[in-house]
């Protein structure tokens, strides 16, 4: 979009974009998208989301100095579904969020595995991202677009989610749950609803990235769908949380600051989707990195100085 224009989107997309698909690929995959994003051993690091030709997902390791060009791809599969020691994993492990753990020295990745169920929360530690070590089930089904917090609130581990009601007219929210041990789970509370009628994020939202800490608070990037006559919009919001307690928030955007603009991002697999599920912050430009699927088919990045969508989120949040 013309940068002169007063719907100028906070987040600039890469010029680079697309930075990954399945052309790229070191094997053969239907599409890549939805990754991770993390910083390991000063690089980059997406855990992206691989659909394979039988419809199954599972994640693959790509890293990248800049975060932007100059990628290595594993080549084969980094973290694949394990349906006979995992049964919840029969159709596939899709959507990573990464965290490091400072307490633990290792990176938690919480994921989303397809059970005969339904989609489900799952969670994995690691250290390296060549072993992955699966603590199994957080959250039974249908529930999905999850994330822990790096760190512990009193004590207690904290997890985002959004379950979805059995009566969708209810709306699809996101929850926050904590744990003494990230094995039981209870305190469960809505954080964030979605809103009701023409709004943009009325209806069903989740958690996009995940959580991002700020001097003001933690930064929640989420997606809203609005259903329309032909399909359904994937855009972006903001809010922001209380650093001390998450179950406050200070801050919540009334306006959608993403969305599907570009051709790769209205047509594929399923069009009309922007999906960001990772993020990184540059400690020194403080420019924070938006990686996010479009169309459930290729992997893109957009940027924005933190300041920036900070002071958004002062000025245009209720």
């Amino acid at each position: 979009m013309n940068k002169h224009s007063p719907c100028a989107e906070l987040f600039k997309r890469s010029p680079k974009n697309p930075l990954l698909t399945v052309r790229q690929w070191p094997y053969c995959a239907n599409a890549v998208f939805n990754p991770g994003a993390t910083i390991f051993e000063k690089q980059v690091l997406l855990l992206v989301r691989v659909e394979a030709m039988n419809g199954f997902s599972h994640l693959t390791v790509v890293k990248s100095k800049n975060g932007e060009t100059n990628w290595t791809i594993d080549t084969k599969p980094s973290f694949f579904p394990d349906p006979k020691s995992h049964p919840e994993e029969l159709w596939g492990i899709e959507d990573p969020r990464i965290v490091f753990l400072e307490e633990l020295k290792e990176y938690a990745i919480v994921y989303t595995s397809f059970s005969k169920g339904g989609p489900l929360v799952s969670l994995a530690f690691t250290k390296d991202f060549v072993e992955f070590r699966r603590q199994g089930i957080l959250m039974q089904p249908d529930n999905k677009d999850a994330s822990l917090f790096p760190k512990r609130f009193n004590n207690r581990w904290a997890l985002l989610h959004r379950p979805m009601p059995s009566n969708p007219s209810v709306g699809a929210h996101i929850w926050l749950s904590f744990s003494p041990d990230m094995k039981h789970w209870g305190d469960h509370q809505i954080l964030l609803e979605a809103r009701e009628g023409g709004w943009w994020d009325a209806n069903k939202i989740g958690l996009a990235s995940q959580p991002i800490e700020t001097a003001e608070g933690w930064l929640l990037i989420y997606h809203g769908v609005r259903r329309t006559a032909s399909n359904s919009l994937y855009r972006v919001g903001l809010a922001l949380l209380d650093l001390e307690d998450p179950r406050r928030v200070i801050r919540r955007g009334t306006e959608w600051v993403f969305g599907p603009r570009t051709q790769y991002e209205q047509l594929g697999d399923v069009p009309y989707v922007t999906f960001p599920s990772g993020a990184v912050l540059d400690s020194k430009t403080k420019t924070l990195k938006l990686y996010y699927g479009a169309a459930d088919s290729s992997v893109f990045l957009a940027t924005a100085k933190l300041r920036d969508v900070l002071d958004f989120l002062m000025r245009e949040a209720r």
